[in-house]
């Protein structure tokens, strides 16, 4: 581990300013129990605050962390002190006139995920936000963690600092920056390499069939095309957690690290591979997009409720619009594979019923109440950012490399937003977004914005297509259309979504129904596509199900297939400008034009 030395904590005494030191023990890591002690020295006011953050930075959802706190105590000078509760995130001690008072608390962890905690005999996971309180006040303050693993073996990791007064005790600069660095400790595999004269490491718990000798050249491919695109690496050191788990995707960026986690077996299977790949292509690219070029409204961060923007689309959906082409320009995988991966993303798009409802800047707004509470009913009322954010993204790509033959792409959009807001970490507004985007566009783009930002106009692909010498096309199903989506679960063929306007939904059929036969005939979710292809659009099934425990037969006219699966393809003999504009995109060798 690299080791950079921390202010000396006299200097800081000497001012009177309040110090502030976390233990963070964990005795019994099979209970799941972190153990948090807080020792505050020098704190002005004889009632201290202390708030539990609600949320974390990159995950827009109030997830009341304050609900895994338990056994809260305070005292000084071994007797204890009086202490009571605000709000649901909210402590108020007494402390009177002590100088210096300790504060106990722990935290249930049992929670795998990049946005929480998770402890047990394996290992030690936790994000800040979710085990340390703020001071109100006082989040500029410098703050000292030191780690007690539970035995001599486990080793700690986090991008922070180390600072040399104590075994394990690592600096924080501020609030931000701790909440900002997560901690894995344990006996995972922790693999050290560089890129451009930078340490990096790839911090590894599970067991799978990733092979770090294979993994981390690509990683290196990632940082190095990204870092050309922005023109170098703004940090010292940058640590890649990874956690292997059963059928996991997921990941939380950071300013000097980012955590991911995968499915254990996901990487022999060469499609899985470039997902992989992709993730840590998205997650690496938000060091620079929504870690410091950010919207105004997440410039200064209030992690006592919802921080709304409407620029989502941009932090999220441009990330994933690079995710798809980072690894093609690292020559990761070649152009098929690249189209492939497009279309698929397109085709989840098209087939969101919910793109025809809800604007985008909408649905960036709307995240903390929509996009990671799903319901039945989501897919016909919603979109994702993160998806239609990537779909205008590249729209907004193609518009401007087709207008100025490659010269000008929305690389150049990153550019100047990391020059004018990134560096300083000065948040934009949406205005200010859209500015810079028609300024390197070299042209009014109101009319698109309106359309597809703040509409919900069907984007119109083949047009921005064309210039590149390719086309989308659908296929279409062979069966005619009912319109639910039917999953087994403990042997019950459940109805888990309906679409609106589908012949299943006019006949009053509801997900959670559960599917039984139709036309008398049982039916499962494995054979539902082939039953149906016995049928005609306009023919008129006998579909029975129990409807909250009630027998119910209901008669069903099929409408028309739909296409369920799209395709970016070639058009048939592209001439030599659309086969230029391509391969100055697509092209390996034009990857930061």
């Amino acid at each position: 581990m690299t080791e950079v030395t921390a202010p000396p904590l006299d200097s800081r005494i000497q001012e009177r300013l309040p110090t502030i030191h976390y233990q963070v023990a964990m005795p019994q890591p099979e209970t799941h129990l972190f153990e948090v002690t807080l020792q505050i020295v020098d704190y002005p006011a004889a009632t201290l605050d202390l708030k539990f953050p609600v949320w974390t930075p990159g995950s827009y959802l109030v997830r009341e962390y304050a609900k895994n706190i338990q056994d809260f105590t305070a005292f000084a000078n071994d007797q204890p002190l009086r202490w009571w509760k605000k709000s649901k995130n909210h402590w108020q001690v007494d402390k009177s006139n002590v100088s210096q008072l300790t504060i106990r608390y722990r935290v249930f962890a049992n929670d795998l995920s990049v946005r929480t905690n998770h402890l047990d005999i394996t290992h030690g996971y936790f994000n800040g936000a979710a085990l340390f309180f703020r001071l109100p006040g006082w989040e500029q303050q410098p703050i000292r963690v030191t780690i007690v693993p539970p035995y001599p073996q486990w080793e700690v990791t986090t991008a922070l600092p180390t600072d040399n007064q104590a075994v394990n005790t690592f600096y924080a600069a501020d609030f931000d920056t701790l909440v900002d660095s997560p901690f894995e400790i344990g006996s995972h595999n922790l693999y050290q390499f560089e890129v451009l004269g930078k340490p990096h490491e790839l911090a590894i718990w599970g067991q799978g069939n990733i092979q770090p000798q294979n993994v981390i050249p690509d990683i290196q491919k990632i940082i190095a095309v990204e870092a050309q695109m922005f023109d170098g690496l703004p940090y010292d050191r940058y640590v890649f957690f990874l956690h292997l788990f059963h059928q996991a995707y997921g990941g939380l960026e950071h300013k000097n690290s980012c955590s991911l986690i995968y499915q254990r077996f996901g990487f022999r299977n060469q499609d899985r591979y470039e997902r992989f790949m992709q993730l840590v292509a998205h997650e690496f690219f938000h060091l620079w997009n929504v870690k410091r070029i950010r919207p105004k409204a997440l410039e200064v961060f209030d992690y006592d409720q919802e921080n709304y923007t409407q620029s989502l689309w941009f932090c999220e959906g441009t990330t994933s619009h690079y995710d798809l082409l980072i690894p093609l320009w690292a020559g990761i995988y070649d152009t098929k594979s690249y189209l492939n991966h497009l279309s698929k993303e397109i085709s989840r798009f098209l087939t969101t019923p919910g793109r025809k409802v809800q604007p985008l800047s909408e649905s960036s707004f709307d995240a903390w109440i929509k996009l990671y509470r799903p319901d039945a009913n989501s897919s016909n009322s919603q979109i994702s950012y993160y998806l239609k954010g990537a779909m205008v993204s590249l729209l907004l790509d193609l518009l401007i490399r087709a207008k100025h033959r490659n010269q000008r792409s929305l690389n150049d959009v990153m550019r100047q937003m990391w020059q004018q807001f990134g560096k300083a970490e000065i948040g934009f507004t949406p205005e200010q977004l859209e500015a810079v985007i028609a300024s390197v566009a070299d042209i009014d783009l109101g009319d698109f914005f309106q359309r597809y930002l703040h509409g919900t106009e069907e984007l119109p692909f083949n047009d921005y297509l064309a210039p590149f010498g390719l086309q989308l096309v659908g296929d279409l199903e062979e069966e005619p259309l009912l319109g639910v989506k039917v999953s087994t679960e403990n042997g019950r063929e459940m109805i888990k979504f309906v679409e609106v306007g589908s012949p299943a939904q006019k006949a009053g059929i509801d997900p959670g129904d559960e599917l039984l036969a139709i036309n008398g005939i049982k039916v499962t979710a494995n054979n539902l596509s082939d039953r149906l292809k016995d049928f005609q659009p306009k023919d008129i099934i006998q579909v029975t199900v129990f409807h909250q425990d009630l027998l119910r037969s209901v008669n069903v006219t099929l409408a028309d297939p739909r296409a369920t699966r799209y395709q970016v393809i070639p058009l048939h003999n592209p001439d030599a400008v659309q086969q230029e504009n391509l391969a100055g995109w697509l092209g390996v060798h034009k990857h930061i034009a």
